[in-house]
């Protein structure tokens, strides 16, 4: 049997060879019996050591892989022109363009727009980055998604050994984050964000356009002011009374988490109705379609976490029965959620019903042929106003749902 999986192996190396596929030493290279030949472009490189899986997994023209360090993709999807350098890839979706530095951990539910870009050794999960989006090395940034930004030069950055906190000592994950938004960010023509190197943020945060956050600071709070240089207040040294498992004011965690649906929502509104305009050929199909696959697992990566969380609030209540004489409002708040629960997850999982406005669809339509980028750049302020009304209402439809 191995010796027939290794002849399969042999004769899809053989097609990839003869389609035009660059790899310069075959016999270093790994490629599943899996791959299917034709979801790989002519003109693709596959440096050596590298390992390539998945039925899922597409490759698109000009695109490199592994040309620092050995690189494993497995049932990732690359459109043009996309640099993986090295490390470990799975799941994911790479826009044109769009780049990793060697030492990468990239898993599902991951989304790289166009020209968004990790240097070396940065992982992520969960992760969406808007085009432009430039993250430094040595970085761990799940669970959040983040735009802003006008072109290479003018985009929303996070310095080098930043952290996303996404793990509470609850011991939950309730605490997905947005830099930007989706109904703006899609726009491409917001002011970018700059998160300091050494520096962290705490989840669930919603970080407004322009601001800035300097470097080795950890931001515990929401920003939404534009334009501001946010100097967090170092905490008070000292010991509080602290007790595992009970939580207090729950609004803020569950308005941030239906916010950040409401937006994964919404981009997936604009993958459904807006990118397909901009289909060139099969390879640019593979990827939009594996971007809206990690949507839906971003989406049920939420749901999910808010679920584990009204699980938890079960304990808490049971718990602060017994150090108050009558629940406090928040422990109210905890019971209504747990109560509305089931209700709340179904509409959160449903589609929004919502169509995009039908100026928007014709402006686009009328755009001289282009590419996604200057098309979207391109459309009138009037279109871009209408646009951000169309997925501001079905972020907005989400974010309302638990009061």
């Amino acid at each position: 049997m191995e010796r027939i999986n290794n002849m399969k192996q042999h004769g899809i190396l053989n097609r990839l060879l003869e389609k035009g596929v660059d790899i310069p030493c075959p016999d270093a290279v790994e490629v599943a019996n899996d791959i299917d030949p034709e979801r790989i472009a002519a003109g693709v490189v596959i440096h050596t050591g590298s390992k390539i899986s998945g039925s899922k997994t597409s490759i698109g023209p000009g695109s490199v892989i592994g040309n620092e360090a050995p690189a494993t993709v497995n049932n990732c999807q690359l459109g043009r022109d996309v640099i993986l350098s090295g490390g470990f890839f799975s799941g994911a979706t790479f826009f044109d363009g769009a780049s990793m530095g060697s030492g990468a951990h990239v898993r599902g539910g991951t989304i790289l727009e166009e020209q968004a870009s990790g240097a070396h050794t940065v992982g992520l999960k969960q992760t969406i980055l808007m085009p432009f989006v430039t993250l430094g090395s040595l970085i761990n940034f799940c669970d959040i998604l983040m735009a802003g930004g006008t072109g290479p030069k003018n985009h929303s950055e996070v310095g080098s050994s930043y952290i996303h906190f996404n793990f509470t000592p609850h011991q939950d994950k309730a605490t997905a984050s947005l830099v930007g938004d989706v109904p703006r960010g899609t726009l491409l023509d917001q002011p970018p964000i700059f998160l300091g190197g050494q520096g962290g943020l705490v989840g669930p945060c919603f970080i407004e356009y322009g601001t800035v956050i300097p470097a080795g600071l950890v931001c515990r709070k929401d920003i939404e002011e534009p334009n501001k240089i946010h100097i967090p207040q170092p905490l008070r040294a000292g010991s509080i009374d602290y007790r595992q498992g009970i939580y207090k004011n729950i609004s803020r965690i569950i308005r941030s988490n239906l916010h950040y649906i409401g937006n994964l929502h919404a981009l997936k509104a604009w993958y459904a109705y807006i990118r397909p305009m901009f289909i060139r050929d099969p390879y640019d199909r593979y990827t939009l379609d594996g971007g809206l696959a990690n949507l839906d697992s971003a989406i049920a990566e939420r749901i999910k976490r808010l679920g584990e969380l009204a699980s938890k609030f079960e304990y808490s209540l049971s718990e602060l029965s017994k150090t108050h004489e009558s629940l406090p409002s928040y422990g109210d708040d905890q019971k209504r959620f747990i109560a509305g629960w089931d209700q709340l997850k179904k509409n959160l999982q449903n589609p929004p019903d919502t169509n995009p406005p039908a100026s928007l669809i014709e402006e686009l339509r009328n755009i001289p042929p282009t590419n996604y980028i200057p098309a979207i750049q391109s459309l009138s302020p009037d279109s871009k106003t209408i646009a951000t009304q169309w997925l501001t209402s079905i972020s907005g439809t989400y974010s309302n749902l638990f009061r």
